[in-house]
Protein backbone atom coordinates (compact mmCIF):
# COMPACT_ATOMS: atom_id res chain seq x y z
CA UNK A 1 0.00 0.00 0.00
CA UNK A 2 0.90 3.71 -0.04
CA UNK A 3 2.46 5.36 3.19
CA UNK A 4 2.98 8.74 3.91
CA UNK A 5 6.39 9.59 4.99
CA UNK A 6 6.37 12.59 6.52
CA UNK A 7 5.20 16.31 5.92
CA UNK A 8 7.04 19.21 4.46
CA UNK A 9 6.28 22.81 4.80
CA UNK A 10 7.47 25.74 2.83
CA UNK A 11 6.74 29.20 1.64
CA UNK A 12 5.96 29.44 -1.78
CA UNK A 13 7.35 33.52 -2.15
CA UNK A 14 8.97 34.01 -5.87
CA UNK A 15 11.77 35.27 -3.62
CA UNK A 16 13.11 31.89 -3.11
CA UNK A 17 12.86 31.11 -6.94
CA UNK A 18 14.82 34.18 -8.13
CA UNK A 19 17.27 33.55 -5.54
CA UNK A 20 17.93 30.26 -7.07
CA UNK A 21 17.87 31.12 -10.48
CA UNK A 22 20.27 33.72 -10.30
CA UNK A 23 22.38 31.29 -7.78
CA UNK A 24 22.83 34.17 -4.67
CA UNK A 25 23.89 31.01 -2.76
CA UNK A 26 26.59 33.39 -1.79
CA UNK A 27 25.37 36.41 -1.13
CA UNK A 28 24.85 36.96 2.62
CA UNK A 29 21.48 38.37 2.29
CA UNK A 30 20.19 35.32 0.23
CA UNK A 31 22.12 32.42 1.83
CA UNK A 32 19.56 32.09 4.60
CA UNK A 33 16.75 30.85 2.28
CA UNK A 34 19.37 28.38 0.71
CA UNK A 35 20.32 27.44 4.44
CA UNK A 36 16.45 26.79 5.00
CA UNK A 37 16.20 24.62 2.76
CA UNK A 38 19.36 22.53 2.49
CA UNK A 39 18.37 20.09 5.52
CA UNK A 40 14.82 19.43 3.61
CA UNK A 41 16.65 18.56 0.52
CA UNK A 42 18.95 16.04 2.47
CA UNK A 43 15.56 14.75 4.00
CA UNK A 44 14.45 14.25 0.31
CA UNK A 45 17.27 12.22 -0.48
CA UNK A 46 17.54 10.14 2.29
CA UNK A 47 13.88 9.28 2.24
CA UNK A 48 13.76 8.96 -1.51
CA UNK A 49 9.76 9.58 -2.07
CA UNK A 50 8.05 8.35 -5.29
CA UNK A 51 5.06 11.17 -4.89
CA UNK A 52 5.12 14.46 -3.98
CA UNK A 53 1.41 15.50 -3.07
CA UNK A 54 1.80 19.35 -3.20
CA UNK A 55 -0.36 21.42 -1.86
CA UNK A 56 -0.37 24.70 -3.36
CA UNK A 57 -2.28 27.75 -4.99
CA UNK A 58 -2.28 29.62 -8.41
CA UNK A 59 -1.59 33.10 -8.85
CA UNK A 60 -4.10 34.24 -11.06
CA UNK A 61 -1.55 32.59 -13.58
CA UNK A 62 -3.30 29.05 -15.04
CA UNK A 63 -6.38 29.74 -13.04
CA UNK A 64 -8.67 32.77 -13.79
CA UNK A 65 -11.84 34.22 -11.94
CA UNK A 66 -13.82 32.87 -14.74
CA UNK A 67 -14.10 29.46 -13.33
CA UNK A 68 -13.16 29.66 -9.84
CA UNK A 69 -12.74 26.19 -7.71
CA UNK A 70 -11.91 25.31 -3.98
CA UNK A 71 -10.18 22.36 -4.34
CA UNK A 72 -8.69 21.71 -7.36
CA UNK A 73 -6.17 18.08 -7.93
CA UNK A 74 -4.20 17.67 -10.78
CA UNK A 75 -4.72 14.37 -12.22
CA UNK A 76 -2.54 14.46 -16.22
CA UNK A 77 0.72 13.48 -16.96
CA UNK A 78 2.98 16.27 -17.03
CA UNK A 79 3.73 19.77 -15.27
CA UNK A 80 5.34 22.48 -17.12
CA UNK A 81 5.95 25.49 -15.61
CA UNK A 82 3.78 28.76 -16.05
CA UNK A 83 5.34 31.68 -17.66
CA UNK A 84 4.02 34.13 -14.91
CA UNK A 85 4.83 37.45 -17.31
CA UNK A 86 8.02 37.48 -18.88
CA UNK A 87 9.45 33.95 -19.70
CA UNK A 88 8.42 30.77 -18.01
CA UNK A 89 11.85 29.82 -15.42
CA UNK A 90 14.53 27.43 -17.03
CA UNK A 91 13.38 24.16 -15.34
CA UNK A 92 12.00 21.53 -16.76
CA UNK A 93 8.68 20.06 -16.66
CA UNK A 94 8.15 17.52 -13.73
CA UNK A 95 5.87 14.41 -14.44
CA UNK A 96 2.56 13.57 -12.59
CA UNK A 97 0.89 10.38 -11.42
CA UNK A 98 -2.87 10.13 -13.26
CA UNK A 99 -3.24 6.53 -11.58
CA UNK A 100 -2.40 7.45 -8.14
CA UNK A 101 -3.89 11.04 -8.53
CA UNK A 102 -7.48 9.57 -9.78
CA UNK A 103 -7.62 7.11 -7.00
CA UNK A 104 -7.11 10.36 -5.07
CA UNK A 105 -9.91 11.99 -6.69
CA UNK A 106 -12.36 9.03 -6.19
CA UNK A 107 -11.70 8.71 -3.16
CA UNK A 108 -11.85 12.39 -2.18
CA UNK A 109 -14.99 12.64 -3.65
CA UNK A 110 -16.49 9.79 -2.07
CA UNK A 111 -15.88 11.59 1.40
CA UNK A 112 -18.12 14.17 0.15
CA UNK A 113 -14.76 16.95 -1.34
CA UNK A 114 -16.39 18.20 -4.19
CA UNK A 115 -12.86 18.52 -6.10
CA UNK A 116 -12.33 19.82 -9.47
CA UNK A 117 -9.55 18.23 -11.60
CA UNK A 118 -7.47 19.60 -14.11
CA UNK A 119 -4.59 18.93 -16.45
CA UNK A 120 -2.42 20.59 -18.99
CA UNK A 121 -2.06 23.61 -16.98
CA UNK A 122 1.24 25.24 -16.16
CA UNK A 123 1.97 25.63 -12.12
CA UNK A 124 3.58 28.96 -11.32
CA UNK A 125 5.97 29.75 -8.37
CA UNK A 126 2.93 28.46 -5.90
CA UNK A 127 4.70 24.87 -6.71
CA UNK A 128 7.69 25.38 -8.62
CA UNK A 129 9.75 28.56 -6.34
CA UNK A 130 9.86 25.95 -3.68
CA UNK A 131 10.41 22.56 -5.76
CA UNK A 132 13.20 24.30 -7.47
CA UNK A 133 14.90 24.41 -4.08
CA UNK A 134 14.19 20.68 -2.94
CA UNK A 135 14.95 18.42 -5.60
CA UNK A 136 18.00 17.91 -7.96
CA UNK A 137 16.70 18.36 -11.09
CA UNK A 138 19.90 19.81 -13.07
CA UNK A 139 21.03 16.26 -14.78
CA UNK A 140 19.70 14.46 -17.48
CA UNK A 141 16.44 12.41 -17.01
CA UNK A 142 15.52 15.64 -14.79
CA UNK A 143 13.44 15.26 -11.62
CA UNK A 144 13.30 12.42 -9.35
CA UNK A 145 10.15 12.08 -7.85
CA UNK A 146 6.90 12.64 -9.68
CA UNK A 147 4.62 15.42 -8.34
CA UNK A 148 0.59 15.28 -7.56
CA UNK A 149 -0.82 18.92 -7.40
CA UNK A 150 -3.37 19.79 -5.33
CA UNK A 151 -4.73 23.44 -5.89
CA UNK A 152 -6.71 25.40 -3.33
CA UNK A 153 -8.21 28.65 -4.42
CA UNK A 154 -7.04 31.10 -1.63
CA UNK A 155 -7.55 34.29 -3.45
CA UNK A 156 -11.21 34.91 -3.98
CA UNK A 157 -13.04 34.81 -0.98
CA UNK A 158 -15.28 32.98 -0.08
CA UNK A 159 -11.94 30.35 0.68
CA UNK A 160 -12.52 26.91 2.19
CA UNK A 161 -11.96 27.27 5.78
CA UNK A 162 -9.36 26.26 8.11
CA UNK A 163 -11.73 23.70 9.38
CA UNK A 164 -12.22 22.44 6.04
CA UNK A 165 -8.72 22.10 5.12
CA UNK A 166 -7.58 20.14 8.19
CA UNK A 167 -10.34 17.40 7.08
CA UNK A 168 -9.23 17.67 3.36
CA UNK A 169 -6.06 16.49 4.87
CA UNK A 170 -7.27 13.56 6.75
CA UNK A 171 -9.29 12.40 4.09
CA UNK A 172 -5.61 12.31 1.65
CA UNK A 173 -4.63 10.18 4.60
CA UNK A 174 -7.41 7.69 4.40
CA UNK A 175 -7.23 7.62 0.27
CA UNK A 176 -3.39 7.53 0.00
CA UNK A 177 -3.60 4.72 2.66
CA UNK A 178 -6.03 2.68 0.48
CA UNK A 179 -3.94 3.01 -2.43
CA UNK A 180 -2.85 -0.24 -3.65
CA UNK A 181 0.55 0.48 -5.00
CA UNK A 182 3.64 0.48 -2.75
CA UNK A 183 4.26 3.93 -3.28
CA UNK A 184 6.28 6.39 -0.88
CA UNK A 185 4.17 9.84 -0.91
CA UNK A 186 5.51 13.14 0.98
CA UNK A 187 2.74 15.91 1.23
CA UNK A 188 4.36 19.44 1.18
CA UNK A 189 2.24 21.79 1.80
CA UNK A 190 3.09 25.53 0.54
CA UNK A 191 2.23 29.31 1.26
CA UNK A 192 2.84 32.13 3.91
CA UNK A 193 4.15 32.60 6.21
CA UNK A 194 2.47 36.77 7.45
CA UNK A 195 2.66 39.07 4.29
CA UNK A 196 0.28 41.26 2.63
CA UNK A 197 0.61 42.48 -0.74
CA UNK A 198 -1.83 44.62 -1.71
CA UNK A 199 -3.25 47.84 -0.02
CA UNK A 200 -1.92 50.16 2.62
CA UNK A 201 -1.32 48.05 4.34
CA UNK A 202 1.12 45.92 2.06
CA UNK A 203 4.09 44.93 3.43
CA UNK A 204 2.96 43.96 6.77
CA UNK A 205 4.58 40.87 8.65
CA UNK A 206 4.14 39.35 12.39
CA UNK A 207 6.98 38.03 13.14
CA UNK A 208 5.71 36.73 17.16
CA UNK A 209 2.76 35.26 14.73
CA UNK A 210 4.63 33.45 12.80
CA UNK A 211 6.63 31.65 15.24
CA UNK A 212 3.56 31.32 17.40
CA UNK A 213 1.74 29.46 14.23
CA UNK A 214 4.45 27.04 13.72
CA UNK A 215 4.55 26.37 16.93
CA UNK A 216 0.10 25.68 17.06
CA UNK A 217 1.00 24.15 13.81
CA UNK A 218 3.28 21.24 15.11
CA UNK A 219 1.92 20.77 18.49
CA UNK A 220 -1.82 22.17 18.33
CA UNK A 221 -3.37 22.16 15.14
CA UNK A 222 -6.88 21.99 16.35
CA UNK A 223 -6.50 25.90 17.61
CA UNK A 224 -5.38 26.69 14.03
CA UNK A 225 -8.76 24.98 12.38
CA UNK A 226 -11.15 26.50 14.84
CA UNK A 227 -10.04 30.58 13.08
CA UNK A 228 -11.75 32.23 11.27
CA UNK A 229 -10.04 34.00 8.15
CA UNK A 230 -10.50 37.11 9.37
CA UNK A 231 -8.51 36.18 12.54
CA UNK A 232 -5.28 34.56 10.28
CA UNK A 233 -5.89 38.10 8.01
CA UNK A 234 -5.73 40.53 10.90
CA UNK A 235 -2.70 37.94 12.63
CA UNK A 236 -0.75 37.31 9.60
CA UNK A 237 -1.87 39.69 6.49
CA UNK A 238 -4.67 38.76 4.09
CA UNK A 239 -2.57 36.87 1.76
CA UNK A 240 -1.01 35.45 4.50
CA UNK A 241 -4.24 33.67 5.61
CA UNK A 242 -3.05 31.08 2.60
CA UNK A 243 -1.02 29.32 5.70
CA UNK A 244 -4.42 27.71 6.23
CA UNK A 245 -2.94 25.45 3.23
CA UNK A 246 -0.41 24.19 5.72
CA UNK A 247 -3.42 22.73 7.60
CA UNK A 248 -4.23 19.96 4.30
CA UNK A 249 -0.99 18.07 5.49
CA UNK A 250 -0.82 18.71 9.05
CA UNK A 251 -4.50 16.88 8.80
CA UNK A 252 -3.07 13.89 6.82
CA UNK A 253 -0.16 13.16 9.76
CA UNK A 254 -0.69 11.58 12.82
CA UNK A 255 -1.87 13.51 15.42
CA UNK A 256 1.64 13.45 16.98
CA UNK A 257 4.37 14.43 14.59
CA UNK A 258 8.24 14.94 15.12
CA UNK A 259 9.84 17.98 13.77
CA UNK A 260 12.72 17.38 12.09
CA UNK A 261 13.61 20.74 10.61
CA UNK A 262 12.25 24.05 10.99
CA UNK A 263 13.98 27.24 10.10
CA UNK A 264 12.36 31.28 10.05
CA UNK A 265 13.96 34.30 7.62
CA UNK A 266 12.13 37.53 6.57
CA UNK A 267 14.42 39.45 3.73
CA UNK A 268 11.75 41.51 2.86
CA UNK A 269 7.84 40.68 1.83
CA UNK A 270 7.30 37.73 3.17
CA UNK A 271 8.13 35.49 6.10
CA UNK A 272 10.04 32.48 4.87
CA UNK A 273 9.47 29.34 6.80
CA UNK A 274 10.43 25.49 5.76
CA UNK A 275 10.34 22.27 8.22
CA UNK A 276 10.05 19.03 7.42
CA UNK A 277 7.46 16.48 10.05
CA UNK A 278 8.07 12.94 10.78
CA UNK A 279 4.78 10.97 10.54
CA UNK A 280 4.23 9.19 13.56
CA UNK A 281 1.20 7.06 12.44
CA UNK A 282 0.96 3.13 12.58
CA UNK A 283 0.62 1.94 9.20
CA UNK A 284 -3.11 1.14 8.01
CA UNK A 285 -4.54 -2.21 9.16
CA UNK A 286 -5.85 -4.51 6.04
CA UNK A 287 -9.55 -3.64 7.31
CA UNK A 288 -9.20 -0.17 7.17
CA UNK A 289 -7.92 -0.39 3.86
CA UNK A 290 -10.12 -2.58 2.16
CA UNK A 291 -12.85 -0.17 4.20
CA UNK A 292 -11.86 2.21 2.45
CA UNK A 293 -11.25 0.39 -1.05
CA UNK A 294 -15.05 -0.38 -0.52
CA UNK A 295 -15.95 3.17 0.03
CA UNK A 296 -13.91 4.95 -2.77
CA UNK A 297 -15.54 2.41 -5.44
CA UNK A 298 -18.99 1.81 -4.24
CA UNK A 299 -20.34 4.59 -6.10
CA UNK A 300 -19.57 3.02 -9.17
CA UNK A 301 -19.75 -0.85 -8.24
CA UNK A 302 -21.75 -3.32 -10.37
CA UNK A 303 -21.70 -0.21 -13.78
CA UNK A 304 -19.96 -2.80 -14.97
CA UNK A 305 -22.99 -5.03 -15.96
CA UNK A 306 -24.10 -2.30 -18.18
CA UNK A 307 -23.60 -3.88 -21.14
CA UNK A 308 -22.73 -1.11 -24.11
CA UNK A 309 -22.33 1.83 -20.95
CA UNK A 310 -18.71 3.73 -20.58
CA UNK A 311 -18.71 6.30 -17.61
CA UNK A 312 -16.50 9.25 -18.78
CA UNK A 313 -13.54 8.69 -15.98
CA UNK A 314 -10.79 10.17 -14.83
CA UNK A 315 -8.75 7.71 -16.24
CA UNK A 316 -10.80 8.12 -19.96
CA UNK A 317 -10.18 11.15 -19.49
CA UNK A 318 -6.26 11.77 -19.16
CA UNK A 319 -6.33 8.92 -21.99
CA UNK A 320 -8.35 10.44 -24.31
CA UNK A 321 -7.81 14.12 -23.80
CA UNK A 322 -5.69 15.28 -26.79
CA UNK A 323 -9.09 14.11 -29.35
CA UNK A 324 -11.44 15.66 -26.68
CA UNK A 325 -9.69 18.88 -26.74
CA UNK A 326 -9.42 18.84 -30.28
CA UNK A 327 -13.27 17.97 -30.54
CA UNK A 328 -13.93 20.90 -28.27
CA UNK A 329 -12.49 23.19 -29.95
CA UNK A 330 -14.71 23.31 -32.84
CA UNK A 331 -16.97 25.78 -30.97
CA UNK A 332 -14.62 28.32 -31.71
CA UNK A 333 -15.38 29.73 -34.94
CA UNK A 334 -11.61 29.80 -36.54
CA UNK A 335 -10.93 25.90 -35.26
CA UNK A 336 -14.17 25.30 -37.18
CA UNK A 337 -13.34 26.82 -40.55
CA UNK A 338 -9.57 25.39 -40.63
CA UNK A 339 -11.44 21.90 -39.90
CA UNK A 340 -13.93 22.24 -42.73
CA UNK A 341 -11.10 23.41 -45.18
CA UNK A 342 -8.47 20.69 -44.57
CA UNK A 343 -9.20 18.04 -42.19
CA UNK A 344 -5.69 16.80 -42.53
CA UNK A 345 -4.13 19.86 -42.12
CA UNK A 346 -6.01 20.12 -38.50
CA UNK A 347 -5.17 16.70 -37.48
CA UNK A 348 -1.48 17.51 -37.64
CA UNK A 349 -1.60 20.40 -36.01
CA UNK A 350 -2.95 18.80 -33.14
CA UNK A 351 -0.82 16.07 -33.24
CA UNK A 352 -3.65 13.44 -33.64
CA UNK A 353 -2.11 9.54 -33.16
CA UNK A 354 -2.91 7.75 -36.54
CA UNK A 355 -6.01 5.80 -35.08
CA UNK A 356 -7.23 8.90 -34.07
CA UNK A 357 -7.35 10.34 -37.51
CA UNK A 358 -8.51 7.45 -38.92
CA UNK A 359 -11.08 6.98 -36.25
CA UNK A 360 -12.52 10.70 -37.55
CA UNK A 361 -11.68 10.21 -41.60
CA UNK A 362 -14.06 7.18 -41.05
CA UNK A 363 -16.55 9.20 -38.98
CA UNK A 364 -16.47 6.13 -36.75
CA UNK A 365 -18.57 7.34 -34.09
CA UNK A 366 -18.86 4.32 -31.92
CA UNK A 367 -15.02 3.79 -32.37
CA UNK A 368 -14.40 7.24 -31.36
CA UNK A 369 -16.18 6.19 -27.80
CA UNK A 370 -14.06 3.19 -27.26
CA UNK A 371 -11.86 5.33 -27.82
CA UNK A 372 -12.17 7.53 -24.94
CA UNK A 373 -14.21 10.45 -26.80
CA UNK A 374 -17.05 12.12 -24.53
CA UNK A 375 -20.56 11.76 -26.35
CA UNK A 376 -20.37 16.00 -26.08
CA UNK A 377 -17.74 16.30 -27.87
CA UNK A 378 -18.56 14.26 -31.20
CA UNK A 379 -22.42 16.07 -31.25
CA UNK A 380 -20.23 19.29 -32.11
CA UNK A 381 -18.44 17.23 -34.42
CA UNK A 382 -21.95 16.15 -35.96
CA UNK A 383 -23.09 19.73 -35.51
CA UNK A 384 -20.02 21.18 -38.17
CA UNK A 385 -20.63 18.41 -40.51
CA UNK A 386 -24.30 18.55 -40.72
CA UNK A 387 -25.16 15.06 -38.75
CA UNK A 388 -27.92 15.24 -36.08
CA UNK A 389 -27.31 13.62 -33.06
CA UNK A 390 -29.94 10.90 -33.82
CA UNK A 391 -27.16 9.33 -36.47
CA UNK A 392 -24.60 9.44 -33.72
CA UNK A 393 -27.04 7.46 -31.32
CA UNK A 394 -27.94 4.80 -34.20
CA UNK A 395 -24.18 4.36 -34.95
CA UNK A 396 -23.48 4.17 -31.09
CA UNK A 397 -26.37 0.74 -31.52
CA UNK A 398 -25.08 -0.43 -34.91
CA UNK A 399 -28.20 0.20 -36.09
CA UNK A 400 -28.93 2.32 -39.47
CA UNK A 401 -31.02 5.80 -39.07
CA UNK A 402 -34.39 4.09 -39.70
CA UNK A 403 -33.47 1.26 -37.44
CA UNK A 404 -33.00 3.30 -34.36
CA UNK A 405 -36.00 6.05 -35.67
CA UNK A 406 -38.24 3.05 -35.45
CA UNK A 407 -37.42 2.67 -31.41
CA UNK A 408 -38.70 6.47 -30.61
CA UNK A 409 -41.89 7.56 -29.75
CA UNK A 410 -41.75 10.17 -32.62
CA UNK A 411 -39.43 8.60 -35.11
CA UNK A 412 -39.52 11.69 -37.67
CA UNK A 413 -37.68 14.04 -34.76
CA UNK A 414 -34.10 14.55 -35.79
CA UNK A 415 -32.26 17.87 -34.16
CA UNK A 416 -28.52 18.78 -33.16
CA UNK A 417 -26.49 21.34 -31.41
CA UNK A 418 -26.16 23.00 -34.32
CA UNK A 419 -26.68 27.00 -34.44
CA UNK A 420 -27.25 29.53 -36.45
CA UNK A 421 -24.33 29.35 -39.15
CA UNK A 422 -24.94 25.63 -39.38
CA UNK A 423 -25.07 24.88 -43.30
CA UNK A 424 -26.36 21.37 -45.20
CA UNK A 425 -28.67 20.07 -42.75
CA UNK A 426 -30.48 18.53 -45.06
CA UNK A 427 -31.84 16.10 -42.59
CA UNK A 428 -33.39 19.46 -40.88
CA UNK A 429 -36.09 20.78 -43.77
CA UNK A 430 -37.17 17.20 -44.93
CA UNK A 431 -39.08 14.89 -42.63
CA UNK A 432 -37.90 11.10 -42.55
CA UNK A 433 -39.90 8.20 -42.15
Amino acid sequence: MATIIGGIAASHTPTIGFAYDRDKRDDPVWAPIFAAFDPVRAWLAQQKPDVLLFIHNDHVTSFFFDHYSAFSLGVGGQWEVADEGAGARDLPAIGGDPAFAAHLGRSLMADEFDMSFFQRRPLDHGCFSPLSMLCPHEQAGGWPVKLVPLQVGVLQFPIPTARRCFRLGQALRRAVESYPEPLRVAIVATGGLSHQVHGERAGFNNTEWDQRFLDLFERDPERLAQMTHAEYAELGGVEGAEVIMWLVMRGALSSQVRCLHRSYYLPSMTGIASAVYQNLAQPATAAEQQRQAAHVNAQLAGVEKLQGSYPFTLERSVGAYRINQFLHALIEPVHRAAFLADEEAEFARAGLSDTERELLRRRDWRGLMHHGAIFFVLEKLGAVIGVSNLHIYAAMRGQSLEEFQRTRNAPGALYSVAGKEATGLSWASSPTA
